[in-house]
């Protein structure tokens, strides 16, 4: 069957992402390894009343936007508008707060992953529950507002994630997958753990919390549950112009962590991967529960319910690419137009040339607080010492081993578990420049490192692949499917870490530890200048 029968018979899926920086929109055939066509916008996060947000406009503005240039794509290529799909599934950033009344409308604006100032929450509650709770899940937002005193928790009656919203308003079900749900309040057995709803509500008596929490959470589903269809008012939200019928199913919503191992195939145990964007996080399935409470690692789960150790940086890339950026107003200022790709290929490449610890450099990352550090708030940092090596590689090879320094703390922990891996999968923007960022992260983790076709598709494609199981789900596991029918001719490049590039990032890493005292002094005298958006 060609592309554009199964574009007109409707046996396609299409997955929408909602990233830090991008909104993505990415169809596949009825072989999901098949993209047929792709669409994207893009948006930034901004301060609202000192704590990071998205308005649900922009939200709604940017889906449309990447559904409606994916359709045009399609109508361009194909001759054919579509009107069905087979299967739809959403993802997004994990964590936050979104919380509504019980007639659906906003309470407060939408607290994302980012914000920190959730310390006195996380603690009472990693305490109460025995298990760590991360500044970023769902029920430490909650908290923080009842230990505030928020008037709006007294009208709350409802609370989700930014992909658990999008699937209400396509289909009217409140749902969650339930990888995205584990960002959200502990699991166990597929579900919301039971009995730390229990707990919580038990300490919560008394507050301005007016419903239990059970009725406040949304619904879990595992990966090829049933959750829903596309309705009118979700058609129209999606497609304004009108083409797009109702009555597709959607699969469950999902998190970026769930599609990222998805789209790495790294859902069985000893399996990982790390997701590189304007954050940083690796998972690594579980063989084993842990032996201790590690503020560190989030335990989640893969989309099917195995449990995942979760080491999350709240910084990524987004420094990286500020330096580029500014490179690239240096070549304007010569004359020289080079395309972005192009000039990140250039700097990457030169990094290969630096000292093997950067020669004394050592690139701070934190544009926002970082818990692993130990910092409610971010001051990017570049510093030197006097006897370091001033190079254009050393520059850009300390910016790539600072991106990953904290994510190798973090490692650090799993390994002291006795958390074994075959290999780590990677997927994200800096990898489309081949072996430099792969080859650093296989130093950071000193573990082979392998990065796919799809990597640069990401969870766009990952959701979609979730989508397309749905219609799978009743005769074979997700990883089956996977193995089977997604990777099975999959051709990975596979870089092991080489010795000199290990013992130079650990020699890097250890000065660089030392160094977070700088980043915390710089918390305490630089106050941010940053003026919140009201």
């Amino acid at each position: 069957m060609s592309a554009r029968e199964e574009i007109l018979q409707g046996r396609t899926s299409l997955g929408i992402e909602l990233g830090s920086t991008r909104i993505k929109a990415c169809l596949v055939g009825e072989d999901p390894n098949e993209v047929l066509a792709t669409g994207g916008f893009d948006w930034e996060n901004r301060l609202v009343g000192g704590l990071w947000s998205y308005p649900l406009e922009d939200v709604w503005s940017g889906v449309q936007a990447a559904v409606g240039a994916l359709l045009e794509k399609i109508e361009a290529q194909y001759s054919v508008r579509p009107t069905t799909f087979g299967a739809i599934g959403v993802s997004a950033m994990m964590h936050g707060y979104l919380a509504f009344d019980s007639r659906g409308e906003l309470l407060v604006p939408f607290r994302t992953w980012r914000n920190t100032n959730t310390g006195a929450a996380t603690a009472e509650l990693t305490e109460l529950f025995g298990v760590n709770i991360p500044h970023r899940w769902s029920i430490a937002h909650l908290h923080q507002a009842v230990l505030d005193g928020e008037a709006h928790v007294a009208e709350l009656g409802f609370m989700t994630t930014l992909a658990g919203y999008v699937h209400w308003r396509l289909t009217g079900r409140k749902v969650i997958g339930v990888g995205d749900a584990s960002g959200m309040f502990p699991i166990a057995a597929g579900t919301f753990d039971e009995g730390m709803v229990a707990a919580y509500d038990a300490r919560a008596a008394g507050s301005v919390l007016a419903a239990p929490l059970r009725e406040i959470l949304p619904e879990v589903l595992l990966a090829g549950q049933d959750a829903g269809t596309l309705t009118a008012e979700g058609a129209a939200l999606l497609d304004p112009s009108g083409s797009l019928q109702p009555g597709i199913p959607l699969c469950a919503p999902e998190g970026d962590a769930g599609t990222g191992m998805v789209a790495t195939n790294s859902v069985a145990p000893r399996t990982g991967n790390v997701s590189v964007g304007t954050s940083i996080f690796a998972m690594v399935v579980l063989e084993r529960p842990f032996t201790a409470v590690h503020h560190e690692i989030d335990l989640v789960t893969t989309p099917a319910g195995d449990a995942v150790a979760m080491v999350h940086c709240n910084n990524g890339a987004s420094e990286v690419a500020e330096w580029v950026s500014m490179f690239a107003q240096f070549a304007r200022l010569l004359g020289n137009e080079t395309p972005t790709g192009a000039l990140y290929d250039t700097l990457f490449e030169e990094a290969l040339h630096g000292d093997p610890d950067a020669g004394g450099f050592f690139a701070y990352n934190h544009l926002a607080g970082e818990p692993i550090a130990g910092t409610a708030e971010g001051r990017p940092l570049f510093v030197r010492t006097p006897e370091s090596r001033f190079t254009l590689a050393n520059v850009m090879r300390s910016h790539l081993y600072g991106m990953y320094a904290t994510l190798a703390l973090g490692m650090r922990v799993l390994a002291g578990e006795g958390v074994a891996l075959d290999q780590m999968f990677a997927h994200g923007g800096v990898f489309r420049t081949p072996i430099v960022a792969q080859r650093f992260l296989a130093a950071a983790l000193d573990a082979p490192v392998a990065v796919g076709h799809s990597a640069s598709e990401g969870g766009a494609w990952g959701i979609a692949v979730l989508a397309s199981y749905l219609a799978h789900a009743p005769r074979m596991p997700l990883g089956q499917y996977l193995n089977e029918r997604i990777f099975a001719n999959e051709t990975l490049d596979v870089l092991a870490p080489e010795p000199e590039d290990v013992h130079g990032f650990a020699a890097h890493l250890a000065r660089y530890e030392d160094g977070l005292a700088l980043q915390r002094a710089a918390v305490a005298a630089l106050p941010s200048t940053t003026t919140p958006q009201e």
